[in-house]
């Protein structure tokens, strides 16, 4: 089960509505569908205050014509009317992923701020958060920083896109288990019992096992014949809903901006190539195993007079990738990692980092 069917029990949900600016000052408003725009020279990302949400985001593929390679609404009236898939795109918080037992003890740019009352979902105290997003030539790059203004609490953000990178307008596939996919630092992930909620263990994805993607690129789909898959992603479950950790100090000092990507992700169909870049230290993977073909696709989207798929998202029809922290490490003292997600008002801010870089089969401009 993935993270949004469990949402309110769990620990998290989008954050709240927000407020825009563009350019670090007041800017245009947003369009007649609630969309606030920024382009570069290879991309078009649009974007709602709902969860500070990614809306639309337009690549070019191989042969030039522009791909909306991201799930979500073409109005952003729709995101407060589909109350079951209205976390498309957003910022999940204050705390994204899982907690267990829903308890925890204590001692050119467009930024939008989000305030989250005390007590909201259980939580403790005020957090005032500030999610900047910024498109430059092939790259989107965002950053979240949230300050604890009145009590300590856990705070942990990511961003929740669901991504096609055949715009949902492949004529042979309309899943993404053609996709190839890559985690060259993941050799190891958290264990979680068949709700997915962590067990505290930390498990290693043997080479050539279906949790192996640090050996080599393998398509999405390459392990779906394999009996382990089945329950990989909860009871009954076939398919990928995992935490993967990033071990990139097991080689020294890094800098997370030029040193390698933590995540690939690639179409043959398309051409289209997305290399994740992030400070975060854990990368969680969703196959969209919960889609049923229930939502429609935008019009910006799909093929219009292809007969074989109906325009909707099926199950495998996307994936998600959230750059993170290791989930449910607060309650997991041993790991050692709550000073990174337990804020104190007057300490340091909960700060997120990530660049997700285009390129089409790897060259960065035709």
């Amino acid at each position: 089960m993935h993270l949004h069917a469990r949402l309110l029990a769990l620990g998290a949900s989008l954050l709240p509505m927000a407020s825009a600016e563009t350019s670090g000052s007041k800017g245009p408003g947003p369009d007649k569908d609630g969309l606030y725009w920024i382009k570069s020279e290879g991309l078009m990302a649009g974007f709602i205050t709902y969860g500070a949400s990614l809306s639309h985001m337009l690549v070019k593929d191989q042969y030039g014509i522009p791909r909306d390679v991201v799930a979500g609404f073409d109005n952003a009236t729709y995101y407060e009317v589909d109350k079951q898939h209205n976390h498309f795109g957003g910022v999940p918080g204050r705390y994204a992923n899982r907690i267990r037992n829903s308890t925890f003890e204590l001692d050119g740019d467009i930024t939008f701020s989000i305030v989250d009352p005390d007590g909201k979902e259980g939580f403790p105290g005020e957090v005032v958060s500030y999610i900047t997003y910024t498109v430059s030539d092939w790259t989107w790059d965002f950053k979240m920083v949230a300050l604890a203004t009145t009590k300590k609490t856990p705070i942990m953000l990511s961003s929740h896109v669901y991504w096609n990178l055949d715009g949902f307008a492949n004529n042979e596939t309309n899943t993404v288990l053609n996709h190839t996919f890559h985690l060259p630092y993941s050799g190891q992930r958290v264990g979680v019992d068949n709700i997915l909620i962590p067990t505290g263990d930390i498990l290693a994805n043997q080479k050539g096992s279906v949790n192996d993607f640090w050996s080599a690129p393998k398509q999405i789909g390459a392990s779906f014949s394999d009996p382990e898959l089945k329950d990989n992603c909860g009871f009954n479950c076939t398919g990928y809903d995992n935490c993967w950790l990033v071990n990139r100090a097991q080689n020294g000092p890094y800098d997370w901006r030029n040193d390698g990507y933590v995540a690939r992700l690639h179409s043959a169909w398309s051409g289209i190539q997305l290399d994740v870049y992030s400070d975060q230290e854990a990368f969680q993977l969703y196959s969209c195993n919960g889609q049923n073909g229930s939502v429609a696709l935008k019009t910006t989207q799909g093929l219009k007079d292809n007969k074989d798929f109906p325009r909707t998202i099926p199950k495998y029809g996307c994936v998600v990738m959230e750059v993170e922290d290791w989930i449910d490490a607060i309650n997991q003292p041993a790991w050692g990692r709550q000073d990174k997600q337990i804020i104190e008002p007057g300490g340091d801010p909960y700060v997120l980092q990530a660049s997700y870089r285009f390129s089409i089969n790897g060259t960065s401009s035709k």
